[in-house]
């Protein structure tokens, strides 16, 4: 949708979470992230869904984490991969400041936020070749195979709004990475997309099928018979890849909040091969775009390809389901022979998808003093 003059005065208000849930149900793809029921998974930050209204029609939604400043009762405001507005709107200040105004008067010293708008896309041709090219250390050194003119003029208008870019960082405001691996799937049948990946992946699809490896996929009231079986192999894969686990609590709580609002809305997927499990993961889909959220590995018979072969069982599903793309999540932008997450990269290049680069974090700040104190307090903190 595209509206480059507004005829009548955008306000924003708080919603239900059945108004803002109806909304998302309009829409043709929205994160996940900004579902309602992402607020019940972030227990530790307060959660408000609000809304764009043009008179009575609600054209907008987000939801917005509250998180608050440590002995101060003002927060910030924090709408990860939103909000749900017309992004290619030739005046994003329409849509802006009224979002501002609502934080403001809900006690937010500042906003962030992470427009879901594309800037770059590179496809795996190019990213294999980047790989393969000493010297070539970060995406960013490639020639995009698409650039978007729609991400530039966001980008100006932010800018020229005030708000700042943010380097993704965790802790406080957990950001959401600004580069993640998508695999098209509009138009494209499963020969299609096999016939795009490269040689290993193929290879290692037939083999973990004649190996018999068995993938099974559970949702609703299903998951939960299932989900301690899954976070032991997920702790077992923090142990060998040396990252800290999230504990069982976390995912009954995502698999029941989100089950809550559709019962395909998240699926466990596990992948046995002569009863042993050797491969999990979690998708989730809202509309038509399926991602790939958490996965786990056993160390043992890794030979059996359990990872391809649920990999591959997902993106079967999510076109089934008239995905127009599978998201495998974040990816680092460097490419250097040295990085220790090259590895991950070349796992999801083989699926003959593409990198992608959004706009970003951005920040606004609301108090100038706090957002200062705050932004000190982050520095310190990295």
């Amino acid at each position: 949708m595209t509206s480059p003059i507004l005829s009548t005065r955008l306000d924003v208000r708080g919603i239900t979470a059945d108004e803002h849930l109806a909304f998302v149900r309009r829409q043709r793809s929205a994160s996940f992230l900004q579902t309602p029921a992402w607020g019940r998974v972030k227990a530790e930050w307060r959660h408000e869904s609000v809304g764009w209204f043009r008179g009575d029609e609600l054209v907008g939604a987000a939801l917005v984490l509250y998180r608050q400043l440590p002995r101060v009762k003002r927060y910030l405001a924090y709408l990860p991969e939103g909000p749900s507005i017309d992004w290619e709107s030739e005046d994003l200040a329409a849509w802006l400041r009224p979002l501002a105004t609502h934080l403001k008067g809900a006690g937010a010293f500042g906003v962030r936020m992470g427009p879901p708008v594309v800037t770059r896309r590179w496809d795996a041709a190019t990213v294999k070749a980047g790989i393969a090219d000493d010297a070539v250390h970060r995406l960013g050194d490639l020639a995009p195979t698409e650039r978007s003119h729609g991400g530039a003029r966001v980008v100006a208008q932010l800018r020229d709004l005030g708000w700042r870019p943010q380097a993704v960082e965790g802790g406080f405001a957990a950001g959401q990475p600004q580069y993640v691996f998508q695999v098209p799937l509009a138009g494209r049948s499963e020969d299609d997309v096999l016939a795009g990946m490269n040689q290993l992946w193929r290879r290692n699809i037939k083999k973990a099928a004649k190996e018999g490896v068995e993938v099974t996929s559970y949702d609703g009231a299903a998951i939960e018979p299932e989900l301690k079986t899954f976070h032991d192999l997920y702790v077992h894969t923090a142990e060998r890849d040396h990252f800290t686990p999230r504990p069982l609590s976390y995912f009954r709580t995502m698999v029941d909040a989100l089950g809550s609002e559709e019962t395909d809305r998240i699926r466990l997927y596990t992948a046995r091969h002569e009863g042993t499990l050797v491969a999990a993961t979690i998708a989730i889909r809202v509309g038509a775009h399926a991602w790939y959220s958490y996965g786990a590995s056993s160390t043992e018979k890794r030979e059996v390809r359990g990872s391809n072969a649920v990999q591959w069982q997902m993106i079967r599903d999510a076109i089934a389901a008239g995905a127009d793309v599978y998201d495998l999540r974040g990816i680092t932008d460097t490419l250097a022979s040295d990085d220790p997450h090259l590895g991950l990269i070349q796992f999801k290049v083989g699926t003959g998808g593409e990198a992608v680069e959004y706009v970003g974090e951005w920040d606004l700040p609301l108090n100038k003093a706090l957002y200062k104190a705050f932004d000190v307090y982050m520095r310190r903190r990295g």
